[in-house]
């Protein structure tokens, strides 16, 4: 025993060595088997956490925070957790205060507000508890009183660390609690700044905060403990043997001094504090240093932290870890990358057989894994397989903050696990768990050891269960899908509804991913008469109003959706900044003819525009991506846009034309692709134009058949295949395998946005997804020349629109170059350079900024040098590089023009391959282009089958006239019979000569028998057989038609028709269908239909303020508006007269700007000549002026504001918008502008209220006149008669006030405003109409008010001066005529005041005005030294608080001033300018001041900065006054929850102040709450002096009686004057209050009992006084003879007593 307890003491005093004796190094060497057998054994006791037991004192690093917890890191990777309640007394009171209030306190802060990952606490175990699965649950405390049970007063000595919490935050400093009993330990506010500052957890400490604090200095035997917690100070704080530390009270975390006593495997031996033994683990030991530790090199001083006391045996661990040496530090932390990563070579640094082993891993750290992760179970565990050196592979699984080190394992399952933590689960994630607990809310599910989450109830099945555990039992395996994970809060939250654990839909868990059209499941979380709100993953929610609930109504949604119900939804519309999200359980397009027939009105609302209507269109805006673009029908308001792959059937084209269009330019034709409400989609794609307008679509998933073709887009472009998109919004997947040829890289074989045409090969209604075919050989009608030269014509048909769109805008001179270069075009060139490769470049003045290129095969057998000049022909311009292509071979030069056959076969070269078409050469040198894809679907060709340039190929014909691309038009290889060309708008000719070799017996001419499919207002489709169909125009049925008609309602679906082929249109590319036939039905006679003088076919759009009109199914009219007709009711609503289909008769006027359409009218074309009376549509209001508005045929016109009306209005454009139909007479017509009136009989004045004034002559000296003011200047104000006939008004006239500023005339007499006046003069020569306002003349009130307190103009003698002096003043009119016909009536022009120059002033005229200057001056001056004068403005108040800089009361009238105009900052200005100038002596004068800026900030400020005035305000008067006038303030104002937050503070602050008291009870009175002032009471008399208890319970008892209960206040009073009967004062008191109060009764009483008490004889007299004073004024003569009876015998028996 003896010697263990050498070898290993339990703590205790070390015993000394005798003095000149050295302890032998080998007899220690010889023991440490010994130590080490012993240490071992405490270690396996220790690391067990059996061996920890309650009192034991740990080291400990907060490792998570949360709400009600903080998980604590132990050494040797242990975990503890401390509750919310163990933190300190200070804390856990303010946490039952506020669960017994039920509301938050401001002053308590959350967990993760006072503390973070990585702080090291001091904690003591509270319990060790065994939980179900075996794991043991540390309960811990850092609670100083627990922590610091073993310090008592008198040990605490300077230089001591100690764990500190803030118990209160006072002025000066903080109270904190260091558990110590009897101890006031505080912290002063300056010794906490530094650590505020570094810690960044606000401005001010907060109550439970944990603090390391080193005590400065100790008073009163440690009763009295100032402290500090400056950084440097804690880190280098050291436990010395002058501390006095004990084993009762030492404390982990504590550094000391140690010396090395002996070294063993496991651990190091130390001696500390000169007198204590303590151990260092293995896993504690400085990994830098560790092989200094060794036997032989002894280290004999080191530093040491202390890491755990154990309770009852006293053994102290220590560590030598850097991070642990230096208090109020923190120990490394792994990045989060690292937690759960597998090191798939960790090295074995040791192994220790009864705990684990010290790994090694790649990035060299060191890791250490307990025994049981050493292997699966314990009997395939192999030691030998541990041996140093050996590799193995790992996982970290946890990190353990006191040890620095991971924590890993090699158990296999562990490395393979999917999940870890609660990070590596995400949220939609299937996974499998064990049930382990049925709760009332839901079932909780063990995912992994360390993963647990919750099934709600809603959730344990697609219905709801209401009996759950008899379908689950603990212990059974589920599949479940995250809902919701939320790792910082180990939240976990499943489901098990089968529909969404099985759902391949895709997952919603945030709102960005929400786009409109996704189909996704849901789960209705509420059913309301609104809709259902459906929630997703991650809680985003979103809405499905009453209308998307089903196609049909429903009523009563509650009782068709239930709570849980799993749903299908689309996403309609999402606002992710908003959180709001709009869906729709109608998953199928909206836009189905049964839907519209269904409710029309709705669809109106929805879609502005169909999917199919055309449009022209405004280029706004070039982007990246596309065009923003305005739609002219509606006048520009509603912005489209138009994606560049929608801009052409081709690509080439689409990035060509974006880069031609600029801003301003005009897109005619361009159809309505989808319309979102918000965003409107437009394509300009021929061929889907085609399919859409020839009903060659679907527009539901239900309408698609196998084996349809359809014409469509590509959506995107994926590895595994293609999606393609619809017009309707139906899309479909390409697999792979969709060429002909091998797709190794579908990139390679379509692009985003490339036109194509689509097979459907099968359909999955459940999962509503199609399946497409792109080969060519399956959606080809198999004749490939037909197609490919249709593709040609209208790629060459779409470059000439290009070309004709730069010609239209004129442009740089490079443009216009690039359009009249076209190929087959001889230029002279100069040769600039000649390339390594063979090719040259040219210059030349007609190629000016553009790149000519001739490669070495088109330079032929030339040799060419720089400077030399050559003939060039043109093969091909690319207009999106600037590149001419030019040859130079002698065979294309000499080209022989030669009458071609079409269809005739020709050998050609390929001269140059552009990106759609080849240029080749035929024998006679012309030029042809050949289509280098044969369908839309041909993109893909293996480099041997790509033309090359010198390649000879066969070329068949197809356009051999001369036309403007330059080239004639041709299809690879031999002309096949039957071929039917899809070409749009050729002749007839050659639609007869296609026709001849359609793959049917039809041809121009031969009549047919078929059967009406459909009847459309303007067409009617006809069967004719099984595959063919026709089309009969509404203008081909009847051959006549009379006005007003409906041609195609004579036809009905079904009947039997007779009709003639006139024309045909392959539509293969764009219908399942082969052939499509045009036919006439009418008279079979003729092969033509001739028309003149009608229409036959109309449709009116209300938005597009046009009728849109077919002449013909080729030619299209447009009737404004405006030309529909002469009625005013058929203007305004036009849709009730005109109807789709209808006949009309229209006169053509022209074309429109696009030159597509013709203009037509219904009128006939109008003249416009003077005294005509016409209809017109407002296009501008301009204010002041008039209106603009627009006239049929295009022309414009303004009205005056003056013939706007026969009675001049104050505003007369008010009833005026853009837009109105009006009615008007043509005044005068010039060729540039037309003038109109709407006066209704602008000839005679003899009825008309207010005349028209058209010269100077109708005006007349004495008249009244009304009119407008025009303008306000230094000359007077302008007034306006009419369009041309200006007056003046002098200011003086304006008037009978003297105005100093001009801005009152500006506010007054704003522009446009009608005013009457009166004419004081004419001036015929000189055009000069003089007028006034004053009231006098005019009659009317002064303009401006009388309330404005201006002066009035002086004396007579001062208007006679003016009047002679403007008699004098002559005016010139300095102008140059202007051309027309009323400038010479024109007055003035504009600006007015240049017109008035006045004459040079004389002497006499200068000194008048001199002296009229000082009278005013005089007067001014007058006025401010008037005493009575109220002070008007801020230079007012100046001058004010100059003369009295200390009167309160000027300051609070200057702030009132600006608080009137809501000038706050100039209020709050002017306050602390008093307060910076009002003298310091006077105080009362200030804090009036003070008090009038806390209420500012109460009103107009913010809780901060009332606080930061109240602050001041505290520090600078007399606390209490500030106190009692801001409580005042926030009653006024009706705050009473920060009045009384208020008053307590005040009664903790001035608890010995009895006006605290009674002003609190006065609020609380005030509020009613009369117990609570009886409570009040109670806490006064025990906080106020005895001497002032009586006082303050007479004053509490006025308030009683005042404002609460009278019967209290009378029991107060009595109670007092029992125990005191002697108070005369309180006597006095009361009889006042019952006088006042009381009954008669109860004041005779009163008088009663006082005036037989034994006092002294003066303070009886003035009781009887006051008895016989009441009885005179209220009571009868007997009682007053009553009181003095009583008084002469209280007299007598005073007497009486003296006598004997």
């Amino acid at each position: 025993v003896a010697t263990m307890e050498e070898n290993f003491p339990r703590g205790g005093i070390q015993r000394k060595t005798t003095e000149g004796k050295t302890p032998n190094p080998k007899l220690e060497r010889d023991n440490l088997f010994d130590v080490c057998c012993l240490y071992i054994h405490s270690m396996l006791c220790f690391l067990l956490s059996q061996a920890l037991c309650e009192g034991m004192l740990l080291l400990g690093c907060i490792k998570e925070v949360s709400d009600y917890e903080l998980v604590i890191s132990l050494p040797n990777g242990l975990s503890g957790f401390v509750p919310v309640t163990q933190i300190s007394d200070a804390y856990s009171k303010m946490l039952s205060k506020q669960v017994a209030q039920g509301e938050l306190l401001e002053d308590l802060n959350s967990l993760m507000d006072m503390y973070s990952p990585g702080t090291l606490v001091r904690c003591i175990v509270t319990s060790v508890e065994k939980s179900a699965d075996g794991r043991r649950s540390i309960k811990l405390s850092i609670d100083p009183k627990k922590v610091n049970k073993g310090l008592n007063a008198s040990a605490l000595t300077s230089g001591m660390l100690l764990s500190g919490f803030v118990s209160s935050v006072e002025d000066h400093g903080y109270l904190i609690d260091i558990g110590v009993s009897g101890t006031h330990a505080f912290l002063p506010r300056q010794k906490a700044q530094n650590y505020i500052k570094a810690v960044k957890r606000g401005a001010d400490l907060k109550i439970g905060q944990n603090l390391n604090c080193v005590i400065a200095e100790a008073k009163n035997e440690g009763r009295v403990v100032r402290l500090s917690v400056d950084r440097s100070e804690v880190a280098a704080s050291l436990a010395t043997e002058r501390q006095n530390w004990t084993l009762s009270n030492l404390l982990p975390g504590l550094v000391v001094k140690a010396r090395v006593l002996k070294v063993a495997p496991l651990g190091i031996k130390l001696s500390f504090l000169s007198s204590f033994t303590g151990i260092v683990d293995f896993m504690h030991m400085d990994p830098e240093k560790s092989m200094n530790y060794s036997p032989d090199q002894v280290v004999r001083r080191v530093k040491a932290c202390i890491l755990s006391i154990h309770p009852t045996s006293k053994v102290v661990r220590l560590t030598l870890r850097q991070a642990f040496l230096h208090p109020g530090g923190s120990p490394n932390q792994l990045s989060s990358d690292r937690m759960g990563a597998v090191v798939e070579e960790s090295a074995v640094k040791a192994f220790y057989k009864q705990f684990g082993a010290i790994f090694e891993l790649d990035d060299g750290t060191l890791a250490f894994a307990r025994l049981k992760h050493l292997s699966k179970n314990r009997k395939s565990f192999k030691p030998g397989a541990f041996k140093t050196g050996c590799k193995h592979k790992c996982r970290i699984i946890d990190y353990s903050l006191m040890d620095e080190m991971c924590i890993v394992s090699l158990k296999y399952q562990i490395i393979e696990a999917r999940f870890l933590q609660y990070k590596d689960i995400h949220t939609g994630d299937v996974v499998q768990g064990k049930v382990f607990a049925l709760k009332p809310i839901g079932m909780q599910v063990k995912v992994t050891d360390g993963i647990k989450g919750l099934v709600p109830s809603m959730h344990l099945a697609n219905g709801i269960l209401k009996q759950p555990e008899k379908k689950y039992n603990i212990g059974d395996e589920v599949r479940c899908r995250v809902l919701e994970c939320n790792p910082a809060g180990k939240k976990l939250i499943l489901t098990l509804k089968k529909s969404l654990v099985q759902s391949k839909l895709p997952v919603l868990s945030n709102y960005e991913d929400a786009k409109p059209g996704l189909i996704t499941h849901g789960f209705v979380v509420c059913a309301r008469e609104f809709g259902c709100i459906v929630k997703f993953y991650n809680d985003v929610k979103g809405l499905v109003p009453k209308n998307e609930l089903s196609s049909e109504p429903i009523p009563c949604p509650d009782k068709v959706f239930h709570e849980g119900q799993v749903v299908k939804v689309m996403v309609l519309k999402c606002e992710p900044q908003q959180e709001r999200l709009l869906l729709s359980f109608r998953l199928s397009s909206k836009s189905a003819p049964e839907d519209k027939k269904e409710c029309p009105p709705k669809k109106k609302q929805e879609m502005k525009y169909q999917i199919g209507e055309m449009v022209d269109v405004k280029v706004l805006k070039k982007k990246d991506n596309g065009l923003e673009v305005s739609i002219l029908e509606d006048e520009g308001n509603v912005i489209a846009s138009i994606p560049t792959g929608h801009l052409s059937d081709f690509v080439a084209t689409c990035k060509l034309l974006w880069h031609c269009l600029q801003e301003g330019d005009v897109l005619p034709r361009v159809m309505c692709l989808s319309d979102k409400g918000e965003h409107i989609m437009l394509s300009r794609k021929s061929a889907v134009i085609s399919a859409v307008q020839e009903e060659q679509v679907v527009r539901t998933f239900s309408e698609i058949q196998p084996g349809m073709l359809l014409t469509g887009y590509v959506r995107n472009v994926m590895p595994f295949g293609v999606f393609v998109e619809f017009p309707f919004g139906v899309t479909g997947l390409a697999p792979k395998s969709m060429s002909d040829k091998f797709v190794t890289d579908t990139k390679d074989h379509f692009v985003v946005g490339q036109t194509v045409i689509a097979k459907v090969m099968s359909i999955d209604e459940e999962k509503q997804r199609v399946l497409l075919n792109l080969k060519v050989s399956e959606c080809s009608s198999g004749d490939s020349a037909a197609e490919s030269f249709a593709l040609l014509s209208q790629y060459f048909k779409e470059m000439k629109e290009i070309r004709n769109l730069l010609r239209r805008r004129g442009g740089p001179s490079m443009a216009q170059g690039l359009c009249e270069l076209v190929p087959g075009r001889e230029l002279q060139l100069v040769v600039q350079d000649v390339k390594e490769d063979g090719s040259a470049l040219f210059s030349g003045s007609c190629v000016t900024g553009l790149t000519v290129t001739a490669t070495r095969y088109h330079l032929g057998d030339k040799n060419i040098v720089p400077g030399e000049k050559t003939k060039a022909l043109v093969l091909h311009v690319d207009a999106l590089t600037s590149k001419v292509y030019v040859s130079l071979r002698e065979e294309l030069l000499k080209q022989r023009a030669k009458q071609l056959k079409e269809n005739s076969q020709h050998s050609a070269i390929v001269q140059h391959i552009a990106e759609e078409f080849a240029v080749v050469s035929l024998e006679t040198g012309q030029l042809a282009a050949i289509p280098t894809a044969s369908h839309f679907n041909d993109t893909f060709r293996f480099d041997s089958e790509k033309l090359k340039v010198g390649q000879i190929i066969s070329a068949t014909l197809k356009v051999v006239k001369v036309n403007d691309h330059g080239v004639l038009l041709a299809v690879q290889g031999p002309a096949k019979k039957n071929v039917f060309v899809r070409v749009r708008n050729e002749s007839e000719t050659a639609l007869e000569e296609m026709l001849a070799v359609v793959n049917h017996s039809l041809s121009l001419g031969d009549i047919v028998t078929g059967t009406v499919k459909s009847v459309k207002p303007t067409h009617v489709t006809v069967a004719i057989d099984d595959k063919l169909t026709g089309s009969i125009h509404a203008s081909r049925i009847l051959d006549e038609v009379p006005i007003g008609s409906f041609p195609t309602c004579t036809l009905k679906a079904g009947q039997k028709v007779t009709a003639r082929v006139v024309g045909g249109r392959d539509v293969n590319t764009h219908r399942w269908e082969s052939i499509h036939i045009v036919l006439f039905l009418g008279e079979c006679k003729g092969s033509h239909a001739v028309f003149s003088g009608y229409l036959v076919s109309s449709q009116y759009n209300i938005l597009k303020n046009w009728l849109e009109v077919e002449v013909t199914p080729d030619i299209r009219g447009r009737v404004p508006h405006l030309l529909g007709n002469l009625s005013f009711q058929v203007l305004k609503h036009p849709e009730k007269s005109f109807k789709n289909g209808q006949a009309i008769s229209a006169t053509v006027t022209g074309t429109d700007v696009t030159e597509t359409n013709l203009c037509l009218s219904l009128t006939g074309i109008q003249s416009l000549e003077q005294g005509t009376i016409t209809v017109g549509m407002v296009t501008k209001v301009t204010p002041h002026i008039g209106l603009t508005i627009a006239l049929p045929g295009g022309k414009t016109g303004k009205v005056s504001i003056f013939h706007l009306n026969d009675i001049y209005a104050e505003n007369p454009l008010g009833d005026f918008k853009v837009g109105k139909i009006v009615r008007s007479v043509i005044l005068f017509a010039l060729t540039s502008d037309l003038s109109f009136s709407f006066r209704l009989n602008p000839k005679s004045n003899s009825k008309v209220e207010d005349v028209e004034i058209t010269c100077v002559k109708d005006v007349k000296k004495g008249q009244l006149v009304r009119g407008y003011v025009k303008s306000i200047t230094q000359s007077g104000v302008f007034f306006g008669l009419s369009t041309s006939i200006l007056g003046r008004i002098l200011f003086q006239n304006v008037s009978p006030y003297f105005v100093q500023k001009h801005s009152l005339y500006e506010k007054y007499l704003p522009e446009g405003k009608l005013l009457t006046a009166k004419v004081l003069g004419v001036n015929g020569k000189e055009k000069h109409i003089e007028l006034s306002l004053l009231p006098e003349d005019t009659g009317m009130p002064s303009v401006l008010p009388e309330s404005l307190g201006l002066p009035r103009y002086g004396a007579e003698e001062e208007k006679r001066e003016a009047d002679d002096r403007e008699k004098r003043e002559e005016l010139k009119l300095k102008t140059k005529r202007r051309r027309g016909n009323y400038e010479s009536e024109q007055l003035f022009l504009s600006p007015p005041f240049l017109l008035f120059q006045l004459k040079k002033q004389t002497k006499k005229e200068k000194e008048l005005e001199k002296q009229k200057k000082e009278k005013e001056l005089c007067k001014l001056e007058a006025a401010l030294m008037d005493p009575s004068r109220q002070p008007q403005s801020a230079d007012d108040f100046d001058r004010l608080v100059l003369s009295s800089p200390n009167s309160s009361i000027l300051w609070l009238q200057y702030m009132a001033f600006h608080l009137q105009a809501t000038e706050i900052e100039k209020a709050r200005a002017v306050a602390e300018r008093a307060l910076k100038t009002i003298c310091f002596r006077e105080e009362q004068e200030k804090l009036n001041v003070w008090v009038a800026l806390l209420n500012l900030e109460n009103m107009y400020g913010t809780a901060e900065t009332l606080m930061k005035v109240f602050e001041r305000a505290v520090q600078y008067n007399e606390p209490l006054k500030v106190f009692q006038h801001l409580c005042d303030i926030f009653a006024n104002s009706e705050k009473y929850k920060q009045a009384e937050e208020l008053y307590h503070t005040m009664l903790k602050r001035f608890r010995q102040e009895k006006s605290v008291w009674l002003k609190y009870a006065s609020f609380l009175l005030k509020q009613g709450q009369t117990e609570a002032t009886h409570r009040l009471l109670e806490r006064a008399l025990k906080a106020l002096p005895t001497k002032e208890h009586v006082d303050a319970i007479s004053r509490f008892a006025q308030l009683e009686f005042r404002f609460g209960d009278s019967e209290h206040a009378k029991a107060l009073f009595e109670s007092t004057l029992s125990s005191y009967p002697k108070r005369t004062d309180i006597w006095s008191i009361y009889m006042d209050i019952m006088i006042k109060h009381g009954s008669q009764k109860e004041v005779r009483d009163i008088f009663e009992r006082v005036i037989h008490l034994s006092l002294a004889p003066k303070k009886m007299k003035f009781f009887f006084k006051r008895y016989l004073d009441y009885e005179k004024k209220f009571g009868t003569t007997d009682s007053v003879l009553a009181v003095k009876r009583a008084a002469l015998e209280y007299v007598e028996t005073k007497s009486s007593l003296a006598d004997t």
